[in-house]
């Protein structure tokens, strides 16, 4: 694969689980990474000396994706750093569990603030923003092709974020940009590891590979999806769950 020596790429909730995979192994490819947080300072910087301590470059930029101040101020560090933009990982997001009918207004309101209005107010920085020939990818979920009883409410932020990507690719082809979804299954660590163990191993069984996803399977794939191997890819939903059915 290419190398990404001389791209600048954000990674939000990148301090830990999947986000800190895809931040190391961008940093690797040669990539300067922006480590966004929101509360995780200690992890963050962290991330960042063993980084640096690997010859890599990187910032953490504390930041809330679901304030539209903030992730203004995210961009505008990152450009005022570094000089340009040529990637954006969107992998903030939060969940919460609860049949719908007993849904409340706080639970939507925090996973859409993230989840929708953090991702869609992100591509539009990165859409304003962003270098000819760049690459955005969404971090969304296996539950949005294979919906689970009990996450209405993620499942539909997780749906908006497949359609953001989409749309997205539409309007920023004419700059050879590439917007995609990784789509991952159960993934440890991650927000899977909350998940009871009874559910962990039934997870594990419904791959043909006997076990869930681990948080480099799917950094591997944002690493393609980031690269210039992938210029012919735009508008796709790339399912990362080890051929489970959910």
């Amino acid at each position: 694969m290419a190398s990404l020596s001389g791209k600048v790429a954000i990674i939000t909730g990148a301090s830990r689980g999947i986000g800190r995979a895809i931040a190391e192994r961008l940093a690797k490819d040669g990539a300067t990474v922006v480590i966004n947080y929101g509360r995780s300072a200690e992890e963050a910087n962290n991330l960042v000396s063993s980084i640096e301590a690997s010859g890599g470059q990187a910032l953490a930029v504390q930041a809330d994706i679901s304030q539209i101040a903030d992730i203004r101020r995210l961009f505008e560090e990152t450009i005022d750093k570094f000089g340009q933009l040529d990637i954006l990982v969107n992998n903030a997001g939060i969940a919460n569990a609860a049949p719908v009918a007993e849904v409340t207004e706080d639970q939507f309101d925090q996973v859409f603030a993230v989840n929708v209005r953090g991702v869609l107010f992100t591509l539009q920085e990165a859409a304003r923003r962003m270098n000819k020939g760049g690459r955005i990818v969404n971090v969304s979920s296996s539950t949005s092709f294979y919906p689970q009883a009990g996450l209405a409410v993620y499942v539909a932020s997780k749906a908006a974020v497949n359609a953001f990507t989409e749309v997205l690719a539409l309007e920023l082809g004419e700059r050879g940009i590439t917007v995609n979804s990784v789509v991952p299954g159960p993934t440890t660590p991650g927000m899977f590891d909350k998940r009871p163990m009874e559910e962990q191993k039934a997870a594990a069984a419904g791959s043909p590979f006997g076990r869930i996803g681990r948080a480099e399977d799917i950094a591997d794939v944002v690493a393609f999806l980031v690269s210039e191997e992938s210029r012919w890819i735009t508008g796709q939903h790339i399912v990362a769950n080890g051929g489970a059915r959910f």
